[in-house]
């Protein structure tokens, strides 16, 4: 707590930091929370709350709770800075698919000098973003300097340069066929989950490979485990995971074809989110728009 304490003192916040848990705060003086997954029913005991900030991209754990205020804004966590760690990480996993990192790794852990020749390069590798949001087009812009060709899928078309974009459900097998390398940035919604599936990895070029920055709910990670067996999928990067921290026991772990990383693509250190939040509250109170609000129709 003092890290966050001085994080917001040093950018200019004129806002008491408490703990979540002080039980010297009085319920109805709290007009701002900093969340990620508050016990459901506490944020509605708030009665002067006026913003919920997310402390990461990602609200699923803030929005399960049946009894979220929902006429208070719900405001995303989009820094500059959690767009450029989400393109290095993307770009990372992109690259270590391409040059066979988790073997290498492994060879290493045993002392082996395990010699092999990658087969592509980036310019022969199609790099498939689904989610071209804030931080999907950022991750585009990188892979696409280091000669990745980029195409992309979202629910509506967008535009980003040098990108081509598929859109809808007509277009998604499409946008498959195309992709070597598959990169998951979508929101956690009724639709997307577990749509890191059989039926979507079978649409896939043999021998793709998988990252899934997302969201855990979107896989299914049997099936992803089944394509790594069988071939269909080369090589996955998987960042999230339904249940987290992941159990040691789980065979995710070991697998000889998949990098395990903690969910830590893109989260901002404290500093970062305290001064943008600090931004947003100084804005809020203004009498601004914030921007990065969560829809609750659509689900982002």
């Amino acid at each position: 707590m003092p890290d966050w304490q001085r994080a917001f003192a040093a950018a200019g916040a004129t806002v008491d930091v408490r703990w979540w848990d002080d039980a010297t705060v009085d319920p109805a003086a709290v007009r701002y929370v900093l969340v990620w997954d508050p016990e459901p029913g506490r944020l509605a005991k708030l009665p002067k709350l006026e913003v919920i900030f997310g402390s990461g991209a990602g609200v699923d754990f803030i929005t399960a709770d049946p009894d979220l205020p929902r006429h208070v804004p719900l405001v995303r966590m989009a820094t500059p800075g959690a767009a450029q760690r989400m393109g290095e990480f993307v770009t990372w996993a992109a690259l270590s698919l391409l040059k066979g990192a988790r073997r290498i790794g492994a060879a290493q852990a045993e002392r082996r000098w395990d010699y092999f020749e990658p087969e592509w390069t980036a310019p022969e590798t199609t790099v498939g973003i689904m989610g071209l949001g804030h931080m999907g087009a950022a991750a585009a812009r990188m892979l696409q300097g280091i000669g990745f060709p980029v195409i992309a899928w979202s629910r509506t078309p967008k535009q980003v340069p040098g990108v081509r974009s598929y859109a809808g459900g007509a277009e998604r097998d499409a946008f498959l066929t195309a992709t070597r390398i598959l990169v998951c940035l979508l929101p956690a919604t009724p639709e997307t989950r577990h749509i890191l599936a059989k039926p979507l990895l079978d649409a896939l070029p043999d021998g793709a490979g998988l990252v899934n920055v997302g969201r855990g709910s979107q896989q299914k990670i049997e099936d992803i485990l089944a394509a790594l067996d069988s071939g269909k999928l080369s090589g996955a990067v998987l960042d999230v995971f339904d249940q987290e921290p992941l159990p040691p026991e789980h065979p995710a772990w070991t697998h000889p074809k998949l990098l395990v990383t903690p969910h830590l693509a893109s989260l901002p250190p404290r500093s970062e989110r305290a001064a943008h939040v600090a931004k947003l509250i100084a804005a809020h109170e203004r009498g601004e728009a914030l921007p990065n609000t969560y829809d609750h129709a659509r689900g982002y």
